[in-house]
């Protein structure tokens, strides 16, 4: 093994995350509040969950999206995908923007649940993986 391979090497476990940015006809985007217990507990977030091994990101999505906030995704664009890195491990990103779904969105797990302006998001509400894509989201006109 030579000297160079190490610095490219990590021991931080690598969690693969899908999240929806879902969008209704108005700009407005729906969010949930992180419950206690949670890392980042009360921030805001784009609701999704951990990919698990046997499925790809978009699969992910739909079941965690029908799992935490009960919609069904009609379509699912992929928007933005990016690694992020914390102190005790790295987050891989796919961020999904979705316009079309069944059902009303809501905080099936006891979260709360919210619509939000798209122009009055606020990346210090969120946990730090998510200030990329608040930027871009505000970004847009």
């Amino acid at each position: 093994m030579s000297k160079h391979s190490t610095a490219l090497h990590t021991t931080k476990p690598l969690i693969k995350v899908a999240v929806g940015i879902i969008r209704n006809e108005f700009k407005q985007i729906f969010l949930t509040r992180r419950l206690e217990g949670k890392d980042f507990a009360q921030s805001w977030e784009f609701p999704g969950g951990k990919v698990e091994a046997d499925e790809t990101a978009e699969q992910a999505l739909k079941r965690e999206l029908e799992e935490e906030i009960g919609i069904m995704v009609i379509k699912a664009e992929l928007y933005e995908r990016f690694q992020f890195e914390y102190p005790k491990k790295v987050i891989e990103l796919s961020f999904y923007l979705i316009e079309e779904w069944l059902n009303q969105p809501f905080g099936r797990e006891g979260q709360e649940g919210f619509w939000i302006e798209q122009h009055a998001l606020d990346s210090g509400q969120f946990p730090p993986a998510n200030k990329k894509i608040i930027e871009r989201l505000l970004s847009e006109k």
